[in-house]
């Protein structure tokens, strides 16, 4: 069964994104703000991180994805989606240069997200 984190500060969105997935078989597990979601995803090694950009605490969506990565061996850890309301071409940039998988502008319908992670795990 595949793992999958959610991290968003907005419980809403959480939900929105568990009731798109949750009629595939996979383990979801949520966080509310970046240090939560280092420490699941320490605890629970996830095969996929739905990571919102913007968050308060120490630290955001970016930093998070860096850590992550930075913990990782090479071509190992999780698959990374970048969420975020900013669709700039820098925003994209930035999440890419930080480590994400791919990077998807908010709002995205649940068919998005869906082919997006499909894509991504057939590249594995």
């Amino acid at each position: 069964m595949k793992k999958i984190l959610i991290v968003d500060d907005h419980a809403d969105i959480r939900r929105l994104i568990r009731m798109t997935l949750e009629f595939e078989d996979y383990d979801i597990r949520e966080a509310a703000d970046g240090e939560q979601a280092l420490q699941m995803a320490h605890e629970h090694r996830p095969d996929l991180v739905l990571l919102d950009v913007m968050m308060p605490g120490a630290f955001n969506g970016l930093e998070v994805c860096r850590r992550l990565r930075a913990i990782a061996a090479p071509g190992e850890g999780p698959r990374i989606i970048m969420l975020s309301a900013r669709g700039q071409a820098s925003d994209r940039e930035a999440g890419i240069q930080a480590g994400a998988d791919t990077y998807l502008v908010k709002p995205f319908s649940p068919l998005q997200l869906i082919s997006c992670i499909s894509e991504l795990w057939a590249a594995v």
